[in-house]
């Protein structure tokens, strides 16, 4: 059992090390003007069904975001089609300004076309921002079908993009090597300025909820900036604080502002930016307005923490204007942040004012304590000790006739986020409940708060 168990952990641990070394922030922007299939590519690139398809044009308003991973390389996916409804010229102000904002985010941008309308003018207006934006681009001929639409595809050369890739969105031809392009246009890391192995802290959320104003808060008076390093290959910039025996750096997201009047306009940028701010950190401190609850900006932020398994801190700014603050009050407000976020709910909530920096300071104390979290270490022995007693009286649910048995758990090294292996006779027939059971029970005897964990059931 034990080799096996050694064989089966090494594998693991090289995944989780390949999938932390990569796992940067890269972002790929899917653009082109509507219908040509740009949320049936979103969808089959990220492995989900969560953008809408249809034939109408214009069908995808909601703005999605996903991850996509190729041969062990892990990116981020946008999807910018869609119109915005109160846009009195949908055409020309709107698409042309979620081109402009994918141009300036993206690491690449991937513009689609149909191969069955030929170049139109909107291609030939995105193709010319694109040259001249000097952003790698990739060109993507979608729904060739059938074996002669393949004959079309040489007329997007007069684009001046490049070769243009064949593909069907909807079947996936074409797909692997449009992907290997993808891959190969992403920069390398290697290129990254050297900072010091600090944490880092990302404050994010959606426009005018208090970002600026708590960072203000924090740093502005007291000039506790030391360095100011910018240029990585992600155009992160990294604010060092050290003062009072604390020492990280904060992951710059004052890019993150209102640019029009839009409602749409805004969550799509306040995401956009937020997703490099969340990949190039380690502990993400959601911002959100006490006046006006949680909205579905918040909610798209949260998710893209979670997929990119971050710490978690959440913030409730201006908690000044709230009028009634008893303890109930409080209580409820928890209680209903936590419903709106589950399942993942053992994150700590910090109810603090910007303008009278109440609890500011707080905010930065849980944040290192979530990262001390994230990086916890238990040791094998006293995981054995705790779950094995615990595992032999709650058994796993015998399934079909067939008894499960744990015999053996430990802790993965090198890893992003805490994971776990428990080594089972019949990995298989373990459900989502009884995962739940064991990562409630680690959750009560270790310290996990604000950091997410994984469990791997595998065989002995």
């Amino acid at each position: 059992m034990q080799v096996l168990a050694a064989g089966e952990l090494q594998l693991i641990v090289n995944i989780n090390i390949q999938n932390y070394q990569n796992s940067m922030a890269n972002i790929l922007a899917i653009v082109g003007r509507p219908n040509v299939g740009k949320s049936t590519l979103f969808n089959r690139l990220t492995g989900t069904r969560r953008a809408i398809v249809n034939n109408t044009a214009g069908t995808t308003r909601d703005r999605q975001y996903g991850k996509a991973e190729w041969c062990g390389r892990e990116f981020s996916v946008i999807d910018t089609g869609g119109w915005v409804v109160n846009s009195e010229d949908t055409f020309e102000s709107e698409i042309n300004r979620q081109v402009n904002l994918a141009i300036r985010e993206a690491d690449v941008v991937l513009l689609v076309v149909d191969v069955n309308e030929g170049v139109t003018q909107f291609d030939q207006e995105v193709a010319h921002l694109l040259r001249q934006a000097g952003k790698p681009t990739v060109l993507a001929v979608n729904k060739v079908d059938t074996y002669e639409n393949q004959y079309g595809a040489p007329e997007f050369y007069k684009l001046g993009l490049g070769e243009p890739f064949i593909l069907s969105a909807e079947n996936g031809l074409g797909t692997g090597d449009l992907l290997d392009e993808i891959c190969s246009r992403f920069k390398s890391d290697s290129g990254d300025e050297e900072i010091e192995d600090l944490p880092r802290f990302a404050i994010v959320g959606r426009p005018n909820a208090g970002k600026s104003s708590i960072l203000n808060a924090f740093i502005g008076e007291e000039r506790t900036i030391v360095t100011d390093i910018p240029g990585t290959t992600r155009d992160s910039i990294y604010t060092r604080y050290n003062k009072f025996g604390k020492d990280f750096y904060l992951v710059d997201t004052a890019g993150i502002r209102k640019k029009a009047k839009v409602t749409e306009d805004l969550e799509y940028y306040s995401v956009v930016r937020s997703i490099r701010a969340i990949e190039n950190s380690d502990v993400c401190i959601l911002m959100l307005d006490a006046t006006r609850g949680i909205e579905a900006q918040d909610l798209n932020i949260f998710s893209l923490v979670q997929k990119n398994k971050k710490g978690l801190v959440v913030c409730v700014n201006k908690w000044d204007l709230v009028e009634s603050k008893t303890n109930a009050d409080i209580k409820g407000y928890e209680n209903a942040i936590r419903e709106r976020l589950a399942p993942f709910t053992d994150f700590p909530i910090i109810f603090t004012s910007a303008t009278t920096k109440q609890r500011i300071f707080k905010v930065m104390e849980t944040a290192l304590h979530v990262y001390e979290n994230k990086n916890r270490k238990v040791p094998t022995a006293k995981l054995n000790e705790n779950f094995l007693p615990l595992i032999e009286n709650y058994p796993p649910p015998a399934t079909k006739g067939k008894y499960i048995k744990i015999k053996y758990c430990t802790q993965l090294p090198n890893t992003q986020i805490p994971t776990f292996v428990f080594f089972a006779n019949l990995p298989q027939y373990v459900k989502e409940p009884y995962r739940r059971f064991l990562e409630n029970k680690l959750r009560e005897w270790w310290d996990f708060n604000g950091t997410p964990v994984q469990l791997f059931i595998r065989a002995k």
